[in-house]
């Protein structure tokens, strides 16, 4: 039996003559991870900025673990609701360990809690606590930084994480590992999510179920596999058929990649060696901590396979280019 976590009633939101969200009722369960897709300006980060009352409806009810967000005073609400921006948002004169310590201390959890919780979300997301703890968000790659907000969010284990396009300025590599990694964190965490995203096999990679806007409107409210196949107008099958996939491409063995091979020298750092008839989603979870991989074919090193070979290939045969 499913369990509402957050409840849209009626709900609008008008900016002067423009209607940002129009008449919105939408239920979002317990546990779920639910994906609002939709074109610039459709509404949707409206939509999400309103569960935290960052935003606030002209009018209807939000609902949150059956009480209306309104009951509750805003640093409580927003304290049980964790919240991922695009814009890399930690501050740059605290280390690592300090941003996702950051609520816990306000809380005025115990340091010695306060350090296991940091120590082992680290561990969680491959970023080894005694390498990173201490390191400041310059030092950090964009996927690193993320992955850094993802965990200050999530330090508290809130009910509800809202995440608004949080992986849409990385590269595809990225992007690609910190969607596994949310999947992974998801399964394992059991947590509400709310993620919002322009892309739509973004959407059907992470959703249980994806609600998909337009102009301030609801237009449907499926699973992936049904909005795939039985889309609800000629709008959001012409959206899936358009959007960018990276699926495909990531599904080539990297056997047909030679043109992205580099030679093995004595120069070459250890690295993980991996067959010649794997795929590139089997390559990339071994380069988030790396920069190549070894292929091999027959147990015999043949080539390299670098963390820029794979982004040059995604960008040379995407749609887009």
């Amino acid at each position: 039996m499913t369990t509402p976590m957050i409840k849209f009633d009626h709900v609008n939101k008008i900016y002067g003559d423009t209607k940002a969200v129009d008449d919105l009722s939408l239920t979002i369960n317990e546990h779920e991870l639910f994906v609002l897709v939709g074109t610039s300006g459709s509404g949707k980060t409206t939509t999400l900025k309103m569960i935290n009352q960052l935003i606030k409806p002209t009018n209807g009810t939000i609902y949150f673990n059956k009480r209306a967000v309104t009951d509750y005073k805003v640093r409580d609400l927003r304290w049980d609701i964790g919240y991922v921006l695009q814009q890399i948002a930690l501050f740059p004169n605290m280390t690592v360990g300090q941003n996702i310590a950051l609520i816990p201390e306000l809380k005025h959890w115990d340091r010695a809690k306060i350090k296991t919780t940091v120590d082992e979300l680290l561990t969680q997301v491959e970023l080894p606590p005694e390498k990173y703890r201490d390191r400041m968000p310059a030092e950090l790659s964009g996927g690193e930084q993320q992955r850094v907000g993802i965990l200050r969010a999530l330090a508290t284990q809130p009910s509800v994480i809202l995440m608004d396009e949080p992986f849409s300025a990385l590269d595809p590599l990225s992007r690609t590992q910190l969607q596994d990694l949310l999947l992974r964190m998801h399964q394992r965490l059991q947590m509400t999510i709310v993620f919002v995203t322009h892309d739509m096999n973004e959407a059907l990679k992470l959703g249980d179920r994806i609600g998909v806007m337009r102009q301030g409107q609801l237009l449907q409210v499926a699973s992936p596999q049904e909005i795939s196949e039985h889309p609800v107008n000629e709008f959001v099958r012409s959206f899936f058929a358009t959007s960018t996939s990276q699926s495909d491409l990531l599904n080539q063995p990297i056997s047909q990649l030679t043109k992205y091979w580099q030679p093995i020298d004595q120069s070459t750092p250890t690295s993980t060696v991996i067959d010649i008839n794997a795929s590139l989603t089997d390559v990339l979870p071994e380069l988030v901590n790396q920069e190549c991989v070894v292929i091999k074919r027959a147990d015999q090193p043949i080539a390299l396979l670098t963390r820029q070979n794979i982004l040059q290939y995604l960008s040379e045969q995407s749609p887009n280019n």
